[in-house]
This record gives C-alpha cells, structure tokens and sequence, in this order.
C-alpha cells in the first residue's frame, strides 16, 4: 500500500509541515500555528480530535455518512455492533443478491465515520470546509475559493494499492483486479487478500479476512498438491503403457 497524495501537493509552500496519516505519531510533529486535515474519514476525525486541543484546526472533505450509535455504549459494543457485523459478514457477500448490487458503491465510498461523529467535530471546536482543490500562492486552495493559511497539513487521503509491479492483463478499467473471491482466473496461481469486498463487505477488517486468507490457503494448497500429483500420474500411465 502507498500512502496517496494529491498532485498539487508538491506546489505548496516548503515551509507548511506535510504530514500522511500513516506516518502520524502525535502533535509535537507539528509547527506551531494551524493544522489542516485533509479528509474526513475516520482517520481524520481522531487525528483531529487530538490536534484540536493545541492547533486551530481545520477538516476538509465531505464525510461518508457514519455509524447512527455510540460504540462504546452497552448496547452499541455488546448488541447494535454484532448486528452490524453479521450483516457485512453473512448477508452483504458476492454471494447474495443484495450484496452484488451493492458492492460497487462500497467499493466507491469510504468507511462511515465509527467512534466519533460529526457533532463531536463540532463541539470539539473543528472547522469543517469543502475539499481541497489545489494550491494558490503556496496556500491550499478550497473548493469555495477561500485560500487557507495554515502552517500544517495532515494527508488523511487513503491509499494506493501499489499494484504497478504487477505487469499482468488482470485489471478491468476501473483499476481494479479481476478475480472471483481473490483467484485470479486468466493469470493462474496469482491471488488476493484484503481488497475491499474481496468477498464481502468485512473483507478488509480482522473480521473477515481471516475467511478470506483461509479460502485462498486452501486454493494455493489444492494446487501443490495438483502439481505433484501430475508426474506420478504421468509415471503410471508410461509404466501401463
């Protein structure tokens, strides 16, 4: 996985403090003034929750919607958060109608915000603006035309798969390998695991990729044992001869 930057990145002033999400400790990484989180995913959200406290704090993006409860309830970690898993574990598969129909826009979309919501961005002090288009005179520039003057920007923008080493026709026009359920049928003994609703919307979390890791184990295993097994057959059918 490569952390992903936008183009523009590379125009801002030299002396804004960039910062990706995965290379995020805590605040001391930061120059003094204010911080601009780029992405309102849940990685974003945490990070700024904690920058807040000591940055004027800023958070650009649109959300994709979050989870209706609070976690950390009774009833949201021992009841409401089952339920949820159930249903992306069993229910929402490439398997079931519903799933199908529906994997294309979770495959498009990022993950619901989960532990904090967007009124607590709010009242914790966070400014929320439109994305980041590009840069003007070194400064972000945002979708509403203001120019913020910030001495920190945290990239909370996701990341790329890192796919460009694979020098096979295995992807569709969308970027995307083409398999079913992690194998690779036009480039035999090639898999995956992890990609989003490889198999069903828990594909990329500890939930389901266990599953997933197991089917694949099991294909790669059949397929030794199908490579050994083909020379003694061959041995046999000379010595009947």
């Amino acid at each position: 996985m490569r952390p992903r930057f936008p183009r523009f990145a590379g125009e801002l002033d030299p002396d804004i403090v960039q910062v990706h999400s995965c290379n995020y400790v805590n605040p001391s990484q930061l120059k003094d003034g204010g911080v601009l989180i780029v992405g309102a995913g849940n990685s974003g959200a945490d990070i700024a929750m904690e920058i807040v406290k000591n940055h004027r704090t800023w958070m650009a993006g649109k959300e994709s919607g979050h989870v209706p409860f609070r976690i950390e309830s009774f009833a949201g970690r021992f009841i409401l958060i089952r339920i949820v898993r159930f249903i992306g574990h069993r229910v929402l598969t490439v398997d079931t109608p519903i799933g199908r129909k529906l994997r294309p826009k979770l495959q498009a979309r990022a993950t619901p915000l989960v532990r904090v919501k967007p009124d607590d961005l709010v009242a914790a002090g966070i400014e929320r603006v439109p994305r980041v288009t590009g840069v003007q005179d070194g400064r972000p520039l945002l979708e509403d035309g203001r120019v913020l003057d910030v001495a920190n920007i945290i990239w909370c923008t996701g990341f790329d798969h890192g796919m460009s080493w694979i020098d096979l026709p295995v992807f569709g026009d969308d970027g995307q390998p083409m398999h079913d359920r992690g194998q690779v049928a036009s480039a035999p003994g090639l898999y995956f695991v992890g990609l989003t609703f490889l198999y069903s919307m828990t594909s990329e979390t500890v939930t389901g990729v266990g599953r997933d890791a197991k089917r694949i184990a099991n294909a790669i295993a059949s397929r030794v044992r199908g490579a050994q097994a083909a020379p003694q057959a061959r041995m046999s059918a000379a010595a009947a001869l």
